[in-house]
């Protein structure tokens, strides 16, 4: 009898999970790993209020999490670069649309060096040298007599394409650079080597220093700091994207009004990037 009282109790609470895990709406969302602490962060506290909507994210890439838009393998791309035309051209043919685009917070794109390099400053125009490979030694911007160790990031990513576009005008790469798969890797890698150069967003500054960025040689020069974004100081600054498919409606609606809303972008402050509104 407790046997049978025991199982028919086992699949009630079984067919409760069920039926719990049959009404929650699933929200998926890919790609830029510059986005990936803030997008989750976002779900964690979003899921924390609302226990009929699950969200998972995952990281890759801005390039990864576009293809996965375009393929509908994901509800929301994560992106910190602006989308392509030919990448809006493909939404068109499949979905008749070329995507909504939400600007949902700032990053000062910043560069790090090890924390005992004595360089303090570089203007866009040194760094354009310093990642085409026509400067290769530290002495030639105030530093030691050393080779520079560039590292950068992958070519699937938003932040190394909006490096190559905005600081090295569309320039190649140096052949020497070391690419890394995340923004943490540059991180690790620039934090373990003294004559070592990256870039990355600048919420993932751990164990390294930011290098000051002035517009031209000779100017003042400026960290990725709230104030300095903001009043425009800062000369590698961005927008963060969502994209989605199609214009939201429904529980995606409210997921991205709440990402504007004031709770969201104070979220935005917490993990270190800039907000919007």
């Amino acid at each position: 009898m407790k046997k049978s009282i025991l199982k028919a109790a086992a699949v009630v609470g079984l067919l409760a999970v069920v039926a719990f895990a049959a009404s929650q709406t699933v929200i998926t969302v890919k790609g830029s790993d510059t986005m990936v602490i803030l997008a989750q962060r976002w779900a964690e506290k979003y899921m924390g209020a609302r226990s009929d909507v699950k969200i998972q994210v995952t990281g890759g890439g801005s390039g990864t999490g576009i293809s996965a838009l375009i393929n509908g393998t994901t509800d929301i791309c994560n992106s910190s670069r602006p989308m392509k035309m030919s990448e809006r051209d493909k939404l068109k043919e499949r979905y008749s649309s070329l995507g909504v685009e939400v600007k949902v917070a700032k990053d000062g794109l910043a560069v790090y060096v090890q924390e005992s390099n004595p360089v303090q400053t570089l203007s866009l125009d040194q760094l354009n040298a310093i990642y085409t490979g026509k400067i290769t030694n530290w002495k030639d911007v105030g530093g030691q007599d050393a080779k520079i160790v560039v590292y950068g990031r992958e070519n699937s990513s938003g932040t190394h394409v909006y490096f190559r576009d905005f600081v090295l005008k569309g320039k190649d790469y140096t052949a020497s650079m070391q690419t890394m798969p995340g923004t943490a890797a540059v991180v690790n890698a620039v934090s373990k080597d003294k004559f070592s150069i990256g870039y990355g967003g600048a919420a993932y500054a751990t164990g390294v220093k930011f290098v000051k960025v002035s517009k031209k040689s000779g100017e003042a020069g400026y960290e990725p700091t709230a104030e300095t974004v903001k009043a425009g100081h800062y000369p590698i600054t961005r927008y963060l994207y969502l994209y989605l498919k199609s214009k939201p409606t429904g529980v995606m609606k409210e997921y991205i009004d709440w990402i504007l809303s004031p709770e969201g972008q104070a979220t935005v402050s917490e993990v270190g990037y800039f907000p919007v509104k």
